[in-house]
């Protein structure tokens, strides 16, 4: 186990300590999504569809919503896809608000706190802003009728309209037999210095160049593509995961948002994570000692990223190594299935809401007394869905 405050809490058994009501939804704000579009099934956003699953068959669940902790209500937005395979950012809102006003009308539980004892899956790229554009998604806001409640989100920056205090951050999805298949020998030596593939300009979303990443990625290619210590493409090899295992950093810089897959890939293949995203808050940082495994650098500094990486001590990359080989720390990124393993993300979400329990005073509202205004939002999410 991984020494330090943080790493000392990833093996901890949520299983006693909290107790998840389920809400039985239509099958129209889930199975039917699914159903008509399975490719939600393999994509980054798959935690939504995951979690149902693992909570269905958890100790954690109770059948008695008297006795829960918390309430939890499975709706698959990212399912509905555009043909390019990339979730509806128009419809997920109104979506979203028809399941809670579902909820709020067939049971009694959400009435009584608006939403503080309930947690909703919003694996997004602005979470629950429920767009791709930082802009748009901005101007948004998160949508209003979850602002009581506990989002458990890929997206994390700090002082950002779109992640809201008491927020849980998670990983995204990334298949774990799929990494698996692609392990190599353990001894196999480490020969890249850094790497990376992935754009480094979208010229399709941004033709002029500056808005993509921050111009971030555009730095690191403009500044480091002669270099012979960094091997990088836009191209996606079909070793790209064997070459994981052969470099010493992983770069993982922001693209349209701060996340990425490329952090769980580089920690499940022992590659040292280069987190190149100004203010990122990081996915279980309560649990997982990223100051310990990674190294940070700041966007304003890519074009010293060399000279950065050149002068980490070779005890502190033997430290780092050894961390991310601890198979603790492999767990709690991954959401295991068809069945979950101890220690996984799955149990870190738990243990997550178990650390915020038990609610604060304001989280009981007096008979009658409301908070949430149901009619804020954007004209075009109001709309039924």
């Amino acid at each position: 186990m991984a020494s330090g405050h943080a790493g000392d809490v990833l093996g901890d058994d949520p299983v006693g300590k909290i107790k998840v009501f389920i809400y039985e939804m239509p099958r129209k704000y889930n199975y039917y999504l699914l159903e008509k579009d399975n490719r939600c099934l393999y994509h980054m956003f798959a935690a939504e569809i995951f979690m149902h699953q693992f909570l269905l068959a958890s100790a954690v669940r109770t059948l008695n919503p008297e006795e829960a902790d918390w309430f939890y209500t499975p709706v698959y937005v990212t399912c509905d896809l555009t043909q390019q395979g990339f979730p509806l950012p128009y419809r997920a809102p109104r979506i979203m608000r028809s399941a809670v006003q579902y909820i709020a009308a067939t049971w009694p539980y959400w009435n009584r706190t608006e939403g503080a004892d309930h947690f909703f899956l919003a694996p997004h790229d602005f979470g629950a802003c429920f767009h791709y554009q930082e802009e748009t998604a901005i101007q948004r806001g998160i949508l209003p009728v979850l602002r009581r409640a506990t989002l458990v989100q890929t997206f994390g920056q700090r002082n950002h309209p779109c992640m809201q205090s008491g927020s849980i951050i998670i990983p995204p999805y990334a298949n774990p037999q799929k990494m698996q298949a692609h392990l190599i020998s353990p001894g196999t030596p480490r020969s890249i210095f850094a790497y990376f593939r992935g754009l480094f300009y979208d010229m399709g979303n941004d033709p002029e160049g500056g808005y993509y990443a921050r111009g971030a990625r555009a730095s690191v290619w403009e500044n480091f593509k002669d270099n012979p210590l960094f091997d990088m493409s836009s191209e996606h090899p079909s070793t790209y995961y064997e070459d994981m295992q052969r470099a010493i950093f992983c770069l993982c810089p922001l693209g349209w948002a701060p996340w990425s897959p490329r952090l769980v890939e580089a920690v499940v293949f022992g590659c040292i994570p280069v987190i190149i995203a100004d203010d990122i808050v990081l996915p279980f940082a309560d649990a997982i000692p990223w100051d310990q495994i990674s190294v940070f650098v700041a966007e304003a500094d890519v074009p010293r990223l060399d000279s950065i990486l050149a002068s980490v001590p070779p005890e502190d990359v033997l430290r780092k190594q050894r961390l991310l080989a601890s198979p603790a720390m492999k767990q709690a990124v991954l959401f295991h299935q068809p069945a979950a393993r101890p220690g996984d993300a799955f149990d870190q979400v738990l243990n997550g809401l178990a650390r915020k329990l038990p609610h604060g005073k304001g989280a009981f509202l007096e008979p009658g007394e409301k908070v949430l205004d149901w009619n804020a939002g954007q004209e075009n999410d109001l709309k039924p869905w």
